[in-house]
């Protein structure tokens, strides 16, 4: 086992840059991290919840390791590693009402039926300007559509041709819309420094029906001349991902303009975002699919609202699957959380993997990123930094003393400190970072800035492992992660995969690197297994592949670690054992970090003295956690 290179380099971070081989990756490509998924106080929500004054302005100067002011606390706070790039992501159902209400902007003034409309509402449900902790996200939740995916009781374009949408709650929001929509292309524009930072245009589809998350985040690489063109679509004027596809494709036509959507959640989508059927219940044909791979080439598989890749109850051998689990709806729900195939990533890409079987065309071919969904304006993916999901969940006594998410039990020990995005481009430019998720050469982490690189093909150099020039050897001979492989005819060979992971520079050392397999037999039934492919210290690996825990040095006193187990770097060049040229299959990476405080943990410790001295471990959530990064996968398709 080839699991670490013993060199002086692997002391000091190094950006690999290569040139690419025979991938749609014909430049260098270095890594860049940041965040696709955060809200501002122009959010319906995030403004109920008590967020005031966190603008676009205030998001990218944080981004940019800039100090800012926090919009609860009112403390002055920092990121600890600025980030590369930032999609500003506030939902478009009400963008901008809110802050145009309470600030009584000069666009209500020429706009009083909406304003009247408005406030007639308000005094209807009895609520103030300013709101309590549980009311805001209350009246968001009461203002998004909420009817079931049934044609009977749900607009349908079959049974209505002109797709007619529901009625606004609060009237004509339009030109408020437009006001805000304006302001945030101004900020993008503005903190945009290609080469340097690296600001993107988009806003997010918040489709809730019967409180299941099939929400979207759409990001654009264009700038300001095609993004004035378009208002963003929101759920309020369909809850179906095909009508916002619709008019993704409508919008690019009209304007110019590029888009991708993510999908976000998963976890608590009731078993809707990765189905095995469409939403109305029709069975997926190649038109779905190759519509949903060209509009959805990325998921994210982590944030606050917890972990999405796999769940117990779907991996069931698989020791790392419960990890941030989040066991709440969006939205009170009668029912206790239930765990569906459809809810988790893993099992996605193995219903992809049988979809393709029958019809050809694999809809649930996805690349993984992280990002936040944090509605503070300040993306805080750091345990030790992190500031909540919403402003008012944003100090430890907060966190513990109050629900975060109206007509839920989710508090803010509940909530993960993650995640980030991290992408393999030519340059930090809005271009070359797009052609990345387009070509899906990106991953994901839970917060760590852990450097990985995979590659997968059919007969690396034997030296591979060892080699500076690691990617530019990936890129000759094999294809990155996100890339699709077919068998030539010329090997025996089974499928190789070349690995490299590299801590982060100022956080915790590597436990292990693992390998996730999924393949199809002759009856189209998918399976999975997990490979530890390399792994720190002198530990050996059982003849069931099982390893033991590579330990744990947090004090629970003090909310300390030291970095004496693990490894800076791991390395290996694995071949898979169980390959077979017939079968279908995907390859993603999984690495892990030792063990590390967990936030929760970290405010027990901060509030030592309010509570008579005595560490008050959280019961929600874990005290220590192992964090992890999860790479795009690489398909096989015989």
């Amino acid at each position: 086992m080839k699991y670490l290179r013993k060199k002086a380099t692997v002391l000091t971070w190094v950006t690999l840059s290569t040139v690419c081989v025979g991938t749609e990756a014909s430049e260098p490509t270095q890594l860049f991290w940041g965040d696709m998924h955060l809200h501002t106080s122009y959010s319906f929500d995030a403004f109920l919840s008590q967020n005031y004054s966190a603008t676009p302005d205030t998001a990218y100067r944080w981004a940019k390791g800039q100090p800012v002011i926090h919009p609860y606390t009112h403390a002055k706070v920092r990121i600890n590693t600025p980030l590369d790039f930032l999609v500003v992501s506030d939902h478009a159902e009400g963008l901008g009402v809110m802050r145009a209400v309470v600030n009584k902007t000069d666009q209500l003034d020429t706009e009083m039926p909406f304003h009247q409309s408005i406030m007639r509402w308000f005094a209807k449900q009895h609520i103030r300007y300013k709101v309590s902790v549980n009311e805001g996200m209350d009246i968001f939740n009461e203002l998004l559509p909420t009817k079931a995916l049934n044609t009977e009781v749900f607009v349908d374009p079959v049974r209505d041709p002109a797709n007619t949408p529901p009625e606004p709650v609060l009237g004509d929001l339009n030109k408020t819309r437009a006001s805000a929509w304006n302001e945030i292309i101004d900020a993008a524009e503005r903190h945009y420094n290609p080469g340097t930072f690296t600001s993107f245009i988009g806003w997010e589809w918040s489709s809730t029906p019967t409180g299941a998350n099939l929400h979207r985040v759409v990001v654009s690489p264009n700038g300001s001349k095609q993004a004035r063109q378009y208002l963003p679509f929101g759920s309020d004027q369909s809850q179906y991902p095909e009508d916002l596809w619709r008019w993704l494709d409508e919008t690019s036509e009209r304007t110019g303009s590029e888009f991708i959507a993510i999908p976000h959640n998963s976890n608590v989508s009731k078993g809707y975002m990765f189905a095995e059927t469409t939403l109305r219940g029709e069975p997926i044909d190649t038109q779905y699919a190759r519509t949903r791979m060209r509009w959805e080439p990325l998921v994210e598989v982590t944030q606050i609202k917890g972990d999405s890749e796999t769940h117990s109850q779907l991996s069931p051998l698989d020791p790392f699957a419960d990890f941030e689990n989040y066991p709440f709806y969006l939205q009170a729900d009668p029912e206790s959380y239930r765990v569906a195939k459809g809810d988790y990533a893993r099992s996605a890409l193995r219903t992809g993997l049988e979809v393709e079987e029958k019809i050809g065309v694999n809809p649930y071919k996805f690349g993984f990123i992280g990002s936040t969904d944090s509605h503070t304006g300040l993306s805080t993916a750091e345990e030790n930094n992190f500031w909540g999901k919403f402003a008012h969940d944003s100090t430890p006594a907060s966190k513990r003393a109050h629900t975060v998410i109206g007509g839920t039990k989710a508090t803010g020990w509940n909530m993960s400190a993650s995640g980030l995005a991290a992408v393999w481009a030519g340059e930090n430019t809005r271009e070359s970072l797009f052609a990345a998720f387009k070509r899906r050469e990106v991953y994901a982490t839970t917060g760590p800035r852990i450097q990985v690189r995979v590659f997968a093909g059919w007969d690396f150099p034997k030296h591979a492992i060892d080699a500076e020039n690691i990617a530019e050897l990936g890129y000759i001979y094999g294809v990155p992660m996100g890339g699709e492989l077919t068998r030539p005819q010329a090997t025996e060979q089974p499928i190789q995969l070349l690995i490299r992971a590299v801590k982060d520079p100022k956080g915790a050392n590597l436990d292990r690197i693992q390998v996730v397999k999924s393949w199809l037999d002759e009856s189209g039934r998918s399976y999975e297994k997990i490979f530890n492919v390399a792994w720190s210290g002198e530990r050996s690996s059982s003849d069931r592949g099982q390893l033991i825990p590579v330990g744990d040095t947090v004090d629970r006193e003090t909310g300390l670690y030291t970095n004496t187990l693990g490894s800076l770097e791991l390395s290996t060049l694995w071949q898979d054992p169980s390959f077979d040229a017939d079968q279908r299959a995907f390859y993603y990476v999984r690495v892990l970090q030792i063990p590390t405080p967990r936030h929760s943990l970290y405010d027990a410790v901060a509030t030592k003295e309010i509570n008579n001295g005595s560490i008050q471990i959280p019961s929600e959530g874990p005290a220590v956690i192992q964090e992890r990064a999860y790479t795009s996968p690489i398909w096989y398709t015989p």
